[in-house]
């Protein structure tokens, strides 16, 4: 983040302290359960690593990891200084395609596990997925109720960086059969495809 939201202040020491505390109550509960759920998903990743087996899945878990914690400590340091963090918000880059595989082959239905040997790379990578959804939706939440103009755009650069490591997750898990993607007909696809049209009517 080059953009300073902040002109300096004669008294740096009073001036760090004013932007430190520039936070409205609701903001400060909504940044808590946002950086709660960040912790929550760093916490599963070294809970759940050792249990993968698949090389690739642990390669995106790694990567996912590692790309999370800069950004978690990002968003702690702009929520705790109200100043541009050291560290601007980076971008994820997946490192696989965006093919995704349509429609339905036949499968075991799923289930709850009954003992916990049952996990496996669906099962990890599905709670992977879980927890960038999560912490997409609270981070969405928050930066539309943040008043700090530094912790929102912090918050909100963030969100592509969430969502696109989901899309990871659910093609990894698209590519192995564990989420499968049903279609419409090709005459329903067309019909809903030209549901909508475009307009040239601007207001003046």
């Amino acid at each position: 983040m080059s953009q300073s939201f902040y002109n300096e202040s004669s008294d740096p020491t009073s001036f760090n302290q004013q932007q430190s505390l520039n936070h409205g109550g609701h903001e400060v509960m909504d940044m808590h359960e946002t950086i709660g759920e960040i912790i929550a998903g760093l916490n599963q990743c070294i809970i759940l690593r050792p249990q993968v087996q698949d090389p690739e899945l642990l390669s995106i878990l790694d990567r996912q990891y590692n790309f999370t914690l800069g950004m978690y400590n990002t968003i702690v340091e702009s929520f705790k200084t109200g100043h541009d963090p050291s560290v601007p918000t980076g971008r994820y880059q997946m490192e696989t395609g965006n093919d995704f595989k349509y429609g339905l082959t036949p499968s075991q239905p799923k289930k709850p596990m009954q003992n916990a040997n049952e996990i496996n790379d669906e099962t990890i990578s599905g709670f992977l997925l879980g927890a960038q959804k999560g912490a997409a939706k609270c981070m969405t939440a928050a930066a539309t109720e943040t008043t700090n103009p530094v912790v929102r755009r912090v918050v909100a650069d963030s969100i592509p960086n969430c969502i696109e490591m989901a899309y990871e997750l659910s093609i990894y898990q698209n590519k192995h059969g564990y989420y499968q993607v049903p279609q419409y007909s090709q005459q329903d696809m067309r019909a809903m495809l030209d549901s909508f049209a475009t307009t040239t009517n601007p207001l003046h």
